[in-house]
C-alpha cells in the first residue's frame, strides 16, 4: 500500500525506562522541613525511598523577585535568575549533593521550570528588554486575565530568548545532573520550543518532562507526562455530590481515545495549588479521599504525592511565607501509600504508558455509583471496584472478564469470583482484588 496511508507513530520521544513504574513526590522546599533547605531535605530521602518514591520534583529553586512580590517571601514562580539558586534554600553545592544523594538511592530529581514569565526585577529585564511582551501602552505586562501581578510575560517570538532558555535548561542537566523538569503552564509556551528543547536535553541524557497542561500534542515530541486536571476535578465533584461515576467514565474514554497510547497522565489528589487555595485533600475529597488515592495509584497514569500527604497533613499551607508541615511519625496514611506504591511497583499490569495493561471496564448493575475495571497481563489480573457514593451498596458484576480466584489486597482474604458475582461495598468503599493466575 501507499505509505501515506500507514499510521505514523503518535509519540516521537523515548520515555526513560525508570519512569515506567514511578511515583512522583513534590517537594516545596520552603515548607518541607523546619530549616527549609536542600540539606535538610536530603535527610528525608531514605524515608521517601522507603515510601516507594521514584521521582522527586523540586519546586523552583531560583532566586525570587522582590519587585511586586506577593506575601513575605514571594512566589517561587516569580523567577529572577534562571542560572541562580535561592539562598533561602542553600548553595549550589548543597543542591548538587542532594541530587547525588537521590541518585545513590536509585531516585531521580526534576526541577520546576517557569518558562512563560519572569519576576519584574529579573536580570533579563535590563539585559534583554526586547525579550518581553508589551501591553497596548508599550509596558511590560503580566499574563493577561490572571492575577499574576508579580510576574511579566516573555515573548517567544524572539529566537534569542529561545536559545537562552534552552541553554538554561541544558545547564542544570549538565552541571547539576538533574533528570528533567516539571514545566509550569507549559501550554502558554509554544510547542515547537518545547520539542526542540527536549531534543537538546535528550542529547545529553534521557530526561523526564512533565507538563502542567492537558493536551495531546504536548506528548508528540516534548513531554512524557501531563497533568490529569480533569480527573482531579471530576473526583472532586463526585465527592461533593455534583457528579456521579458516569463523569469518570467520560474522562477515561476521552483519555483513551484522544491521548496517545504511550502518554503518561499524572494522577493526583493534591499539589501546591490545590492545597494553598482549595484546601487540604481532606477538605477537597472528604470521605472519598481514600478511594481517590487508591484509584490514582492503580488506575492508568503516574501517581503523585504532595509533601505532607503521607503525614495526614490536615491544614492548608501558606504559599508566600514560611509555614512548615507538621510531620506525624508513623501516620496511617504513610503505610497506606507505602503498600499501594509497592503493589504498583511490583505489578507490571499497573505500570504507566505502554508498559502497563489497559483499564478494561467491567459492567455492573450500579453504574452511577460504582466504577469497576480490570487491568491484566500474562502475570497478574487486578480487579478494582469503587463505590463513589455516600450510600452502602451491593453491586453485581457482569461479563466474565473478572472471573477467577483472587486475594483481597487489603484484607488478605481469598475469594473465588464466579459469573454474576456480587460484592458489598461500604459508603465510599473499594475492593482491590489480585490474582497471579489470570482466570
Amino acid at each position: 500500500m501507499d505509505t501515506r496511508y500507514f499510521p505514523a507513530p503518535e509519540v516521537h520521544i523515548e520515555h526513560p525506562q525508570w519512569c515506567r513504574n514511578a511515583t512522583i513526590y513534590q517537594i516545596n522546599t520552603r515548607v518541607f522541613t523546619p530549616e527549609g533547605t536542600f540539606t535538610a531535605a536530603q535527610q528525608q530521602l531514605p524515608r521517601l525511598k522507603d515510601l516507594g518514591v521514584t521521582i522527586l520534583w523540586l519546586m523552583p529553586v531560583h532566586p525570587i523577585g522582590e519587585v511586586n512580590r506577593k506575601g513575605e517571601l514571594g512566589s517561587p514562580y516569580a523567577v529572577r535568575d534562571y542560572f541562580g539558586i535561592n539562598p533561602e534554600f542553600g548553595t549550589s553545592e548543597d543542591l548538587k549533593t542532594l541530587v547525588q544523594a537521590a541518585h545513590d538511592l536509585g531516585m531521580y530529581v526534576i526541577l520546576d521550570w517557569v518558562a512563560n514569565h519572569t519576576a519584574w526585577d529579573s536580570n533579563l529585564v535590563t539585559e534583554h528588554p526586547e525579550w518581553y511582551r508589551r501591553d497596548y501602552k508599550g509596558d511590560f505586562c503580566p499574563t493577561p486575565w490572571w492575577d499574576w501581578d508579580d510576574i511579566i510575560d516573555l515573548d517567544y517570538n524572539q529566537p534569542a530568548l529561545r536559545e537562552y532558555m534552552t541553554q538554561a535548561l541544558t545547564h542544570w542537566v549538565r552541571e547539576y545532573g538533574i533528570d528533567g523538569y516539571r514545566c509550569d503552564v507549559a501550554g502558554f509556551v509554544p510547542l515547537d520550543f518545547w520539542e526542540n528543547a527536549r531534543a537538546e536535553l535528550d542529547a545529553i541524557k534521557p530526561v523526564f518532562l512533565l507538563a502542567e497542561w492537558e493536551t495531546r500534542d504536548l506528548h508528540r515530541a516534548a513531554f512524557d507526562a501531563s497533568y490529569a486536571w480533569s480527573w482531579n476535578e471530576i473526583l472532586h465533584k463526585i465527592a461533593h455530590g455534583k457528579a456521579d461515576v458516569e463523569a469518570l467514565r467520560v474522562f477515561y474514554s476521552w483519555d483513551l481515545k484522544s491521548f496517545p497510547e504511550d502518554s503518561l497522565r499524572m494522577m493526583f489528589v493534591s499539589n501546591h495549588d490545590k492545597n494553598a487555595w482549595e484546601g487540604t485533600e481532606y477538605e477537597q475529597f472528604g470521605d472519598a479521599l481514600d478511594a481517590a488515592i487508591v484509584l490514582s495509584v492503580v488506575g492508568k497514569g503516574i501517581p503523585m504525592l504532595y509533601n505532607g500527604q503521607e503525614a495526614g497533613n490536615d491544614r492548608r499551607l501558606e504559599f508566600f511565607k514560611k509555614d512548615v508541615i507538621e510531620w506525624q511519625d508513623d501516620h496511617p496514611m504513610a503505610d497506606f501509600y507505602r503498600r499501594l506504591i509497592a503493589l504498583r511497583t511490583q505489578t507490571p499490569a499497573l505500570w504507566s504508558g505502554r508498559w502497563g495493561a489497559p483499564m478494561i471496564p467491567v459492567p455492573n448493575d450500579r453504574p452511577s455509583q460504582v466504577l469497576s475495571f480490570v487491568r491484566q497481563d500474562d502475570q497478574h489480573k487486578v480487579l478494582a471496584v469503587f463505590n463513589f457514593s455516600p450510600e452502602p451498596t451491593q453491586v453485581t458484576l457482569s461479563e466474565e472478564l473478572y472471573v477467577g480466584r483472587y486475594n483481597d489486597f487489603f484484607s488478605g482474604e481469598q475469594r473465588d469470583l464466579e459469573p454474576g458475582a456480587a460484592l458489598t461495598l461500604d459508603p465510599w468503599g473499594y475492593r482491590l482484588l489480585i490474582t497471579a493466575q489470570p482466570g
